[in-house]
């Protein structure tokens, strides 16, 4: 496997990766984050062509772990050293990847993927092996996505340590435009709100520390995912102002916060329960397997082992 990035989740990726007994190497333009992974015993190069060759040689999976920005660098680097291997990535949005692997010739050998975790430090040194263990990783079905290198995708992320939801790109953008994107905008205006009053501060606890945890994220990244996935970001924007604009409605003309908070509550306890049925009766190949596993994913289903495929009906 070949990991190009070696950031986070890149280095995060190659240590749980090497971990399961894979031969993982890696990629990083930062000579300080490559010294550091070769200091702590990793494979890595600072040289994309000689990472590149050498995935090609031995018919590597190789990972794109950069932000958005760099991803027309990676992908005309490896369309024209390793248009063959088999490739996936780790970004937080999917549709605009996919876009620009389709347009780099790389879309017949791709399988998008999301590891839906992470923390507010970045860096070779802010990774570790069991950052994906329990996480949700989506992996997509879109209709391009050939059986065998999702499967050998489906098994790195279990392998991992996650658990995986398969989703299409569209609608893998949607749900993180709600869950991931908007919270950082969120966050934002929380810390720049309360830094706008002096004592705020000197009172902040738990509930701000957790309220805005991701605005310590590094802003390049934060600007990155936000609007690589604009489009649907946009709607779940103008749907958080409208419920605000109406609890301040509320607040001003009643004196009451009532509907809001009943609603929000009653949101997070349907979450704490949430159900995710294990997915295993579909065959990975078989006619409409993809449409199966996104109907699955959209139901809330995740995959915890490997799924019979026609390389491996087990």
């Amino acid at each position: 496997m070949c990991v190009l990035g070696l950031g986070l989740i890149g280095g995060s990726l190659l240590r749980a990766a090497t971990a399961t007994g894979r031969e993982a190497f890696g990629y990083n333009r930062s000579v300080e984050g490559v010294q550091a992974a070769r200091f702590d015993g990793f494979d890595a190069t600072t040289d994309i062509t000689e990472a590149l060759t050498r995935a090609a040689d031995v018919g590597a999976l190789i990972v794109v772990a950069v932000p958005m920005p760099a991803l027309p660098f990676m992908l005309t680097h490896i369309s024209e050293s390793a248009p063959d291997c088999p490739l996936t990535d780790v970004t937080s949005v999917k549709s605009a990847v996919l876009d620009e692997v389709t347009g780099a010739g790389l879309r017949e050998r791709f399988v998008g993927g999301h590891p839906m975790t992470g923390t507010a430090h970045s860096g070779w040194a802010a990774g570790h092996a069991r950052l994906f263990t329990g996480a949700p990783w989506v992996l997509s079905v879109d209709d391009h996505v050939d059986p065998a290198i999702w499967s050998m995708v489906l098994e790195l992320a279990l392998d991992c340590g996650s658990v995986v939801v398969p989703a299409r790109s569209d609608e893998h953008d949607a749900a993180a435009a709600a869950i991931s994107h908007l919270p950082h905008l969120l966050a934002e205006v929380l810390a720049v709100t309360a830094s706008e009053i002096s004592l705020a501060f000197a009172l902040a606890a738990g509930s701000f520390r957790d309220g805005t945890r991701v605005a310590a994220s590094p802003p390049d990244l934060v600007r990155a995912m936000c609007e690589a996935n604009a489009g649907q970001l946009l709607p779940m924007v103008d749907r958080a102002i409208e419920v605000l604009c109406g609890a301040r409605e509320s607040l001003a003309h009643d004196n009451s916060v009532a509907e809001l908070v009943d609603a929000g509550h009653a949101a997070r306890t349907r979450y704490d329960s949430f159900s995710r049925p294990e997915i295993v009766t579909v065959f990975v190949g078989a006619s409409q397997w993809r449409e199966e596993l996104a109907a699955a994913g959209r139901a809330g289903g995740v995959i915890r082992s490997v799924l019979p495929s026609l390389d491996n009906p087990r």
